[in-house]
């Protein structure tokens, strides 16, 4: 009895249906563990760049210094480096076609930094929207794979006379295994996105903040 619903055997004498359920299910759950641990490190970089950033943008040194430090490795700029010098760059640019327009000035380098910070949003974000797709779809998927098997199972009792606890076990498992497998896939995937959301919420608010302060920052010196 305990080789006829070991694990193994339940998954090989399963039903090419319930067999491919199974198949789905451990994929999306893989590729959404790599989802989850490619999101933890991207996440985990940008607030240690933001603090490293934060820490040298308002310790009183030179912006100008800062920009060009920056621009040396400008390709590979994320976070608030970037919305930093993209918004300075514009500044500059403006500054040197028209030094006294100091709302134009403004005006252009929130532009800049808003496109700055709509692409650092889409990086921070990439890959959650699948983990969402997976959280949410994943029970449906192995209730999908438990209610085929459980037809299955009826199906070949039906052609029997007589109907066991033994006969019925086997099969009902084989139909029950698909729905633990989609929660299975689900759980860390829920888990995961909403904690990941929330932290994509914070540092939206931080690159906000800064951009606000930053620009309360150029105003005085345009007027300098």
């Amino acid at each position: 009895m305990g080789a006829e619903l070991s694990l193994v055997d339940l998954v090989t004498q399963a039903s090419l249906v319930v067999q491919l359920v199974l198949l789905i299910l451990l994929f999306a759950s893989v590729l959404s563990w790599a989802a989850i641990f490619d999101r933890g490190r991207v996440l985990r970089r940008a607030r240690a760049v933001a603090d490293a950033f934060e820490q040298r943008f308002w310790s009183g040194g030179d912006l100008n210094a800062l920009y060009r430090d920056l621009g040396q490795d400008e390709h590979r700029l994320s976070g608030l480096p970037a919305i930093f010098r993209n918004g300075f760059k514009e500044y500059v640019r403006l500054r040197k076609v028209a030094p006294t327009d100091t709302s134009g000035l403004i005006q252009g380098a929130e532009r800049s930094m808003r496109v700055a910070l709509s692409r650092e949003m889409d990086r921070l974000e990439s890959n959650l929207s699948f983990l969402a797709t997976v959280g949410s779809t994943s029970p449906y998927i192995g209730l999908f794979g438990t209610v085929w098997g459980t037809m299955h199972a009826f199906q070949a009792l039906g052609n029997m006379q007589q109907t066991t606890l033994a006969l019925v076990g086997p099969g009902m498992s084989e139909a029950l295994i698909t729905t633990a497998v989609g929660l299975l896939a689900a759980i860390p995937a829920v888990v995961a996105y909403n904690r990941y959301v929330s932290q994509v919420e914070r540092l939206h608010s931080r690159y906000e903040e800064f951009m606000e302060e930053f620009s309360i920052l150029l105003q005085r010196q345009g007027r300098t």
